[in-house]
């Protein structure tokens, strides 16, 4: 990887870790009761998520949408079956439970979007239409169905997101 190259992957990973942050910031200035404040750190994260797209596209990782999928199935399960694998072994050595479930529960998480993935490149070209349901606590996708619990943390219905 080229010097130059190696700034723009820097450039995207600072943006995108800085896009998420913010959002968890706002999200908690909002619970505080300074919608302000939470206000600017999501308009900032807007714009953190700008520098890190054009660093991306800069680095030509964004390609067909066939060549996405195929990309996005591929790091999905490598993070599910590599990294977290790892992460809940040292969590584990650490006796940090809330570090194990954590991991765990991502990892299972991270082979539903996998199957997802897997799905829509098999139905690649067909005009097939569904709402997704993401669970606001561990991240579960569930596709066409509101489920009445998640099934990777038992959070209730209410605690999903509906996109669709």
């Amino acid at each position: 990887m080229s010097e130059l190259n190696k700034a723009l992957y820097e450039a995207y990973v600072g943006e995108a870790k800085a896009a998420l942050r913010l959002k968890v910031y706002a999200d908690k200035a909002e619970k505080e009761g300074y919608p302000q404040i939470a206000k600017l750190f999501r308009v900032i994260s807007f714009s953190e998520e700008i520098h890190g797209t054009r660093a991306l596209k800069l680095l030509k990782e964004v390609k067909s949408t066939e060549e996405n999928l195929a990309a996005s199935f591929e790091s999905e399960q490598k993070v599910a079956g590599v990294a977290y694998d790892e992460f809940i072994k040292l969590a584990e050595k650490a006796g940090n439970k809330a570090a194990v479930l954590h991991f765990s529960q991502s990892r299972d998480v991270e082979e539903v979007h996998a199957k997802l993935y897997k799905e829509a490149m098999t139905h690649f070209l067909e005009a097939r239409e569904t709402t997704y349901y993401v669970c606001k606590v561990c991240g579960y996708v569930s596709d066409g169905v509101l489920p009445e619990e998640c099934p990777f943390c038992g959070a209730k219905k209410e605690m999903f997101d509906r996109f669709g």
